[in-house]
């Protein structure tokens, strides 16, 4: 047993955005509950920030992974405003937007009055040129269809095709919400991904009509008081000086916190009831943590390598990664000979190219690039489709830039190209995600006591669904105490 009046060790395994929240919010809980903790940040990288990194160069501000967050999701706000950045955040250009989805090698809008790919204003939406007539008239039968919601869950792709027809998903369900898991629809699950779906259907009958009852009833987005009024109507956010000003905010909050960075974790080993510690986590380069708690934040992978030894990790080796790339292209204004009224535009699978998509970084974001200079961000590497995000620099860069020339009729040369590769970065919710998860923290709970699991492969990819996955593993760690 152990001694009385001891402190709690915790190690926090993963220092990325999930690693890095639990943590924050262990140190500061166990502060206000007048518990004692140490903590220990342990990552086989050798800096904090997992996928955000900020690169700053020439002037230009460039996300190497994840460029911003949804304004309405309160977790990341509430985590800036606890680490006093919160008057670093900035805004989306509102002159930039309009979204936009190739169809037959052109760029036509997104229709108004989508929400997430599902029409609420049917006039608009007959008039898109994305749609085939009978496309447009296919999906609206979903308005006439009975429900027919099976029991429990089913695939995102399975539901969508059923409600709205193929032909909207192909052209508008696919780029749009595959490219946010850059999965494949048919595989991914409709309850761990858009839940409110499947709630359309089962209380109002139907996707469109349920969907338009949900916006009508949605309360207004209320933005927190603390946020600045100039940024209170935008959908995304992002920080003035980059994603990277939040990791090292949490750095420097974290400074009493113990870090073992570039030694990653080889092995996690149960100790006897006697011990002083419930267990022993072992680095690879041989040293070893007691620990009292263990908070387990990696990739799901990483995850059932670590605890496939002491425990069924069937439930992670479900979840599926699929490996992508961004290439950032910084170009002369003056060569570019294009001008663009919006933020970027989506590729479906159908139009044969390499790229997913195209963010008009500097049109966006008004401060990740001087004035006299463009700065896009190209997306590469989706499931079934992941080889093209491997390829060897110059035939990847070669790559892109003929896709961005086709789309937009340039031929300017970069000033730079700026590759960053994410192999195996994205995980897949399978058909039963939910159930799966939920299952198997019952199982570590009982088998396990004292060791933990979040981050993105349990309850979102976005930033402020790890933030505050890893803010409730934090509050169940202390309650445990």
């Amino acid at each position: 047993m152990r001694r009385i009046g001891m402190i709690d060790r915790i190690v926090v395994i993963g220092g990325g955005i999930s690693g890095l929240s639990s943590a924050f919010y262990l140190q500061r809980e166990a502060e206000r509950q007048g518990k004692r903790v140490r903590l220990t940040i342990v990552d086989g990288a050798p800096d904090l920030g997992g996928k955000i990194n900020t690169l700053q160069r020439d002037g230009f501000v460039i996300e190497r992974g994840p460029d911003s967050f949804l304004a309405r999701k309160l977790p990341i706000l509430e985590l800036a405003k606890d680490l006093g950045i919160e008057h670093e955040l900035t805004a989306q250009n509102e002159n930039g937007k309009t979204s936009y989805i190739m169809r037959d090698g052109k760029l036509h809008p997104m229709p108004k009055g989508m929400v997430l790919g599902i029409p609420t204003n049917l006039d608009t939406f007959m008039q898109t040129t994305l749609l085939s007539e009978e496309g447009k008239r296919r999906s609206l039968q979903d308005l006439e269809m009975a429900s027919a919601a099976p029991e429990g869950d089913e695939s995102l792709g399975d539901f969508l095709s059923r409600r709205i027809g193929p032909e909207i998903v192909k052209h508008i369900s696919e780029p749009l919400l595959a490219g946010i898991y850059a999965g494949d629809l048919s595989k991914l699950s409709i309850q761990a991904t858009f839940p409110q779906f499947a709630e359309a259907e089962r209380e109002h009958g139907g996707l469109i009509r349920g969907t338009q009852s949900q916006q009508q009833n949605k309360a207004p987005h209320q933005a927190p008081d603390y946020l600045p009024e100039e940024l209170r109507n935008s959908v995304f956010l992002s920080f003035k000086q980059g994603l990277s000003t939040m990791v090292r905010a949490l750095d420097q909050a974290l400074q009493s916190a113990e870090r073992r960075m570039g030694d990653a974790v080889a092995a996690i080993k149960p100790l006897g009831d006697d011990a002083d510690a419930k267990y022993e986590v072992v680095l690879e380069s041989g040293e070893v943590l007691l620990a009292d708690q263990v908070l387990v934040t990696v990739q799901a992978f990483n995850a059932a390598d670590l605890l496939e030894p002491l425990v069924d990790v069937t439930e992670l080796r479900a979840i599926n990664y699929v490996s992508v790339a961004n290439v950032v292209m910084a170009f002369e204004k003056s060569t570019f000979d294009k001008t663009f009224d919006g933020s970027g535009f989506l590729v479906p699978r159908s139009e044969g190219l390499r790229i997913t998509a195209c963010t008009w970084t500097s049109n966006k974001w008004l401060h990740t690039s001087p004035d006299d200079k463009v700065l896009l961000r190209c997306y590469v590497g989706r499931a079934g489709d992941e080889e093209v995000a491997m390829l060897p620099d110059e035939e990847l860069k070669k790559a892109v830039l003929e896709d961005i020339q086709k789309v937009l009729g340039i031929d300017a040369v970069p000033i730079f190209t700026q590759i960053t590769r994410m192999p195996r970065s994205m995980p897949q919710y399978p058909v039963g995600h939910l159930d799966n998860t939920a299952r198997f923290r019952k199982r570590l709970s009982e088998e396990l006591p004292g060791v933990h699991v979040t981050g993105a492969a349990f309850g979102g990819v976005g930033l402020p669904d790890c933030i505050r996955s890893g803010k409730e593993a934090a509050l169940e760690i202390l309650a445990t105490l």
